[in-house]
């Protein structure tokens, strides 16, 4: 079969890579894909926003499956107009792809089904938010109401800064139009914990567990990026609070879906924190999280095609997924400046072979390939993920591979898996 994925980052390169382990795959396009996902499927220079291009190569071409991978194109309904066009799309419809597309949505969904998440208020004027941000004191908790590549988040541990983010978001329009409305929220405590899950809008079947590491630097310092690195599994994610994720949130938001008629085929990501109080909700996503997929996805044993089969013709329930019992640790090699400003097309070296270490696979972020040389073309670049036994294994595969690579200003955490 051929199978059509649609973006150009680290987890389309991660989908790509374990999409081409499956015996009924003959040929993937990606689109617009990148240097590292062209040695393993046809790259496509279409944007991941274009919906009518999109929808007029499928119609072409005719893949048996398309893959919408990032948030813009799923909040853009991408899903809608391919399957409009009689093609099998993978993704949540715009109508549910929602609860990503909008923190105010979500978080008014969670509070109406009594989903256990932190206590908040949505604004739409920074005036009446700088107010309530006086009441409430610091820290405190930002989030542009609309998609920010993932950094649209500021976790202010002052007043001053909780005002500043306000106007940097509402005044300023750091994030465009995701700014108009925030959500102010309560300062949670506790380990976060990543967790995917497959849904066709009747059953669900969580995956793996993860961890992200979210701030620039080691031990938790600097801004908010997309993602420095990611383990799986989660030490903190016990079966105990696996069971209790299940019957507070998982099912319940669901069903809160479709009581709200807007039923989520597809995967659903929930960004947990474990609390003194139990787990809640930090966020959800309506795709496959960026770094997470590229721990998860290499302990799945069960054939991803017929993951996605299953879901779009809702009989999940009848698929038995298998995971790998080992361990993933995923270190992202960044440009230097990211997440604020950085240089591309700056070469790079080490790349052939994955470092030369056996276990090692590299993801492809943002790079571009040109005249036979690999070079950066954007702020995460690659992310080296590694498989053992042990998480402990798995870290020193993916820092020895990390180690045999190299360009100019490259940036990486090196406390992954070790932090909190």
């Amino acid at each position: 079969m051929k199978v059509l994925v649609i973006g150009g980052g680290g987890r389309e390169h991660a989908i790509v890579h374990t999409l081409k382990k499956s015996p009924k795959v003959d040929h993937i396009w990606c689109a617009p894909g990148n240097g590292g996902i062209a040695a393993e499927a046809e790259c496509v220079a279409i944007k991941a926003t274009d919906i009518d291009g999109m929808v007029a190569f499928a119609k072409e071409h005719k893949p048996d499956l398309v893959m919408v991978a990032p948030d813009d194109p799923l909040a853009l309904g991408m899903v809608d107009a391919l399957e409009a066009a009689g093609i099998r799309a993978f993704g949540p419809r715009k109508n549910a792809a929602i609860i990503e597309g909008s923190k105010s949505f979500a978080k008014d969904l969670m509070q109406k089904y009594n989903i256990p998440t932190a206590g908040y208020a949505v604004f739409e004027n920074s005036a009446d938010a700088i107010e309530y941000i006086k009441k409430n004191g610091a820290p405190i908790v930002i989030k542009a109401d609309g998609l920010a590549l993932g950094k649209g988040v500021i976790i202010a541990q002052s007043v001053d800064e909780a005002i500043e983010a306000v106007k940097e978001i509402m005044e300023d329009k750091k994030f465009g139009d995701s700014g108009n409305n925030i959500v102010i929220e309560e300062f949670l405590t506790g380990p976060e914990v990543s967790v995917l899950a497959f849904t066709d809008g009747k059953c669900v079947k969580p995956m793996v567990s993860s961890k992200d590491h979210k701030r620039a630097f080691d031990n938790d310092e600097g801004l908010n990026t997309g993602g420095m690195g990611t383990i799986s599994p989660n030490p903190y994610y016990t079966d105990e609070i696996a069971k209790e994720c299940m019957d507070t949130i998982f099912i319940p938001t669901i069903e809160a879906m479709n009581k709200e008629g807007r039923t989520f085929k597809g995967c659903l990501y929930f960004g947990l924190m474990i609390t003194p109080n139990g787990p809640k909700v930090i966020e959800y996503n309506a795709r496959f999280g960026d770094p997470e997929a590229q721990v998860v996805l290499p302990r799945l044993k069960t054939d991803l095609v017929d993951i996605c089969e299953a879901v779009i013709d809702e009989k999940l329930s009848d698929l038995d997924i298998e995971w790998d019992n080992g361990a993933a640790a995923c270190v992202v090699m960044a440009s230097g400046g990211y997440p604020v400003s950085y240089k591309k097309g700056i070469e790079m070296f080490g790349l052939n072979d994955n470092g030369g270490v056996d276990g090692a696979t590299v993801y492809h972020a943002g790079t571009k390939y040109e005249n036979g040389k690999f070079y950066t073309n954007g702020g995460r670049v690659l992310g080296v993920t590694a498989t053992a036994d042990t998480l402990d294994e798995a870290l020193e595969k993916a820092y020895a591979a990390v180690g045999k690579i190299s360009f100019e200003g490259a940036h990486y955490r090196h406390d992954i898996g070790k932090t909190k």
